[in-house]
């Protein structure tokens, strides 16, 4: 059965689904065209990709022939470390646009912050979404300090910042900051690539609810108002991971997976790739 997937509106009132599809590793086109289908069979119509991911092309032909209308899809992509500076945003920009098979793009974020470029990359940005070809913009992996620092030159806010969350690097005070700032919170590796499904404690929970751990995770992001993008190419887990909106965790329930927080993360410290412009 297919759930209702909540939305979450961003600052600047364009809306998208709390729950999308992420694309990550998907590069086998058969493959990408049968967890695709899937998903929007169960669905999905906001769909996670970036430049590095090396998959815009494939995910266009998708698109192009899924029967879903483009209007009821929401893109999400987003520039590549070896992509960031003014100009280099712009063409890699266009070359994203004719990959993904429109003249659109309904998110484009800066996938890390880069000290040589970091305010040359922001500035493309904002000219991309003046000129109305994003109907959004924001930035991915920042920092408290990055958004301070971003403030001294920037004329228009990020309206998303998608990050790594799971239960064990919860990044509460980062969270905290960004609803302040009215920033859209975005979870990537909301799963901790699968860690949370050996978890004893997400499975105790989970059998309360005859749920999976994956859906108690995904359930305890949805209860801090944070959009996740879990990825699959398994059908049956593309359909699980839409089954979060029928149920609600206790208050003590969300306490103690926040208390799984360990401070772990899947992916590279933000600060370390900005002070070495890249990884």
């Amino acid at each position: 059965m297919t759930q209702f997937i909540k939305q979450v509106t961003l600052s600047n009132g364009v809306a998208l689904a709390q729950l999308g599809f992420g694309t990550f590793k998907i590069v086998d086109s058969k493959e990408a065209n049968t967890a695709i289908m899937t998903a929007l069979e169960n669905g999905y119509r906001s769909f996670d990709t970036a430049q590095l991911y090396n998959n815009e092309n494939i995910l266009g032909d998708v698109f192009a022939n899924c029967g879903v209308p483009r209007k009821e899809l929401f893109l999400t992509t987003k520039v590549s470390n070896n992509n960031q500076g003014y100009a280099q945003t712009l063409r890699s920009f266009e070359q994203s646009l004719n990959d993904l098979k429109t003249d659109y793009i309904d998110l484009f974020l800066v996938h890390w912050p880069l000290k040589n470029h970091f305010f040359a990359t922001w500035k493309a940005l904002e000219h991309i979404y003046e000129n109305k070809m994003a109907r959004a913009i924001g930035v991915c992996n920042f920092h408290q300090s990055h958004f301070e620092l971003l403030k001294t030159q920037a004329n228009i806010k990020p309206m998303i910042n998608q990050i790594e969350i799971h239960p064990y690097l919860v990044q509460q005070e980062l969270i905290n900051y960004l609803q302040t700032e009215n920033i859209a919170i975005e979870a990537w590796s909301p799963l901790a690539r699968g860690r949370v499904n050996d978890d004893q404690l997400l499975i105790n929970i989970g059998n309360k609810y005859q749920k999976t751990p994956s859906q108690v995770t995904l359930c305890w992001h949805k209860q801090k108002g944070i959009i996740v993008i879990p990825k699959s190419v398994n059908p049956q887990r593309i359909a699980e991971n839409t089954q979060i909106f029928d149920f609600e965790l206790t208050t003590e329930e969300m306490q103690k997976i926040d208390q799984l927080n360990e401070g772990f993360r899947t992916g590279p410290n933000p600060d370390n790739v900005y002070e070495k412009n890249g990884f």
